[in-house]
């Protein structure tokens, strides 16, 4: 079970801002697009991929693992095949509208909701090490795409991704579960959802309790804080690089000390969550991202770029399993698709305007001094407001 959830989470990595960000500067050189225009077509295809994530996500709830696994899986390989043939920002749009959804979106939350549904005591522990998988393809993908992108060109690049999806992933998942399930992990939705009628209505008094919970809103800021401000500076890496004259070298020795610390992290916040419970962590797991964004816009040196790096990798890595358990700790497990899926769909809306705003703040000639002090006020405020939430338990709606 906990090999499926890594493994959901590891694929899903082809749709993350750290590998995306690997093409941004040879698909705007085929496309000539700028740096404006490259982030409003990103943001456009995330923005409708979150919106989609909303439906799509809560199909978990209704239907077999293994098929939603294989629909999420078949919508990858077709993102992958229109990478290939896209000449034109309409086709990128469409591109990166499924390698998002079922990227960034499906794939981890499957992974996740999965391991939260399973395991209960150990239920931090078990999102931690699906969450894994994320920091494991931010140490090996990033080198992977470029030597790849250098060798046989960006395009070419995403036929040995859908090569990966289909000889690798495919095969290994159903093993996978059927293991799992004849070790007695009930993974699958519960008979009764299977009526589509009643599944519905379920799902829509979930989203309708949590979006009425004002504790909900107070913790929002914080919880897309993180993907909101790594999505940003991942796609416009270029403009950070430039701003500090840093090497893309030395740049990147820095992402493979964020991936360690984002593994590191991931391990540590899940066993603390067990301990401690994800709400008392809600409003501090973002203080070393602030640290991070206060050092690069007070402060000046090359070692900047491994603080920058080091402490966004402590947030984003306990991120997962704080957010992963606090709805289950909270909600139950009932409804836990479709709860995180609606979760979720607002953090894909993040990384949908950072890299447009980050564009525009870019070519009207912001510095990322004053970027980064902006973004350090913001995260403060949100750890603030975060501390207001979810300080006692929530009403489960149904366990």
């Amino acid at each position: 079970m906990l090999a499926f959830g890594f493994l959901a989470v590891f694929v899903g990595n082809f749709g993350q801002s750290f590998f995306v960000g690997a093409f941004g500067a040879p698909i705007q050189a085929s496309l000539g697009l700028t740096a404006s225009g490259y982030g409003l077509i990103y943001s456009l295809a995330t923005l409708l991929a979150g919106t989609s994530l909303m439906v799509a996500g809560s199909w978990i709830d209704r239907i077999s693992l293994a098929r939603f696994t294989l629909f999420v899986s078949i919508g990858l390989i077709l993102a992958c095949a229109l990478f290939t043939v896209a000449m034109h920002p309409v086709m990128l749009v469409a591109a990166l509208y499924f390698l998002r959804l079922c990227g960034q979106g499906l794939l981890p939350h499957t992974g996740v909701t999965v391991m939260a549904r399973c395991f209960d005591s150990h239920r931090g522990k078990a999102i931690s090490v699906a969450a894994s998988g994320v920091p494991v393809g931010e140490i090996v993908l990033p080198l992977l795409a470029a030597l790849l992108i250098t060798q046989f060109g960006w395009q070419m690049t995403w036929l040995f991704v859908a090569g990966f999806v289909i000889v690798i992933f495919l095969p290994i998942y159903p093993f996978l579960l059927s293991r799992a399930a004849a070790a007695g992990y009930q993974f699958n939705p519960a008979p009764s959802s299977v009526d589509q009628g009643k599944s519905n209505g379920r799902a829509g008094a979930a989203r309708r309790e949590l979006l009425t919970d004002r504790r909900f809103w107070f913790a929002l800021p914080a919880l897309v804080a993180a993907p909101f401000v790594v999505t940003g500076i991942f796609i416009h890496q270029n403009f950070v690089m430039d701003q500090r004259a840093w090497s893309s070298d030395f740049f990147a020795m820095g992402f493979v000390l964020y991936g360690i610390v984002h593994w590191v992290s991931s391990i540590v916040a899940g066993i603390a969550v067990d301990r401690f419970s994800a709400s008392r962590l809600l409003p501090l797991y973002n203080l070393p991202m602030f640290l991070a964004l206060a050092a690069v816009a007070f402060l000046t040196g090359d070692y900047l770029v491994f603080v920058l790096l080091g402490l966004l990798g402590v947030s984003i890595g306990s991120s997962g399993p704080v957010g992963g358990a606090l709805w289950a700790e909270t909600y139950g497990t009932a409804r836990l698709g479709t709860i995180r899926s609606m979760v979720a769909s607002f953090g894909v809306w993040s990384t949908s305007l950072s890299p447009f705003l980050f564009g525009l703040l870019i070519d009207a000639g912001v510095t990322l001094t004053e970027l980064s002090a902006a973004l350090a006020v913001y995260v403060l405020l949100a750890c603030i407001l975060a501390s207001r939430s979810y300080r006692v338990s929530a009403t489960v709606l149904t366990r």
